[in-house]
């Protein structure tokens, strides 16, 4: 099960801060990229683990794991 938890940049934006990998936390570093579709929202994201892109269901308000992305 995935969890995020988000803030609010200084453009008033959803900014992931912490992902749940079940009972794991992992600490986003840096938002590295974003991007809008219709319904879905995504964030490319670093942290001390690696890249991942996070995908949002803005209908579902459910995040999904779109991608590792290697290095």
């Amino acid at each position: 099960m995935l969890q995020v938890e988000c803030t609010q940049d200084s453009r008033g934006e959803l900014a992931p801060t912490v992902i749940w990998f079940g009972a794991r936390r992992v600490e986003v570093r840096a938002v590295t990229d974003r991007w809008y579709g219709t319904a879905q929202r995504w964030w490319k994201v670093e942290t001390d683990e690696g890249a991942y892109v996070l995908r949002l269901d803005e209908a579902s308000r459910t995040w999904e794991l779109a991608a590792v992305v290697g290095t």
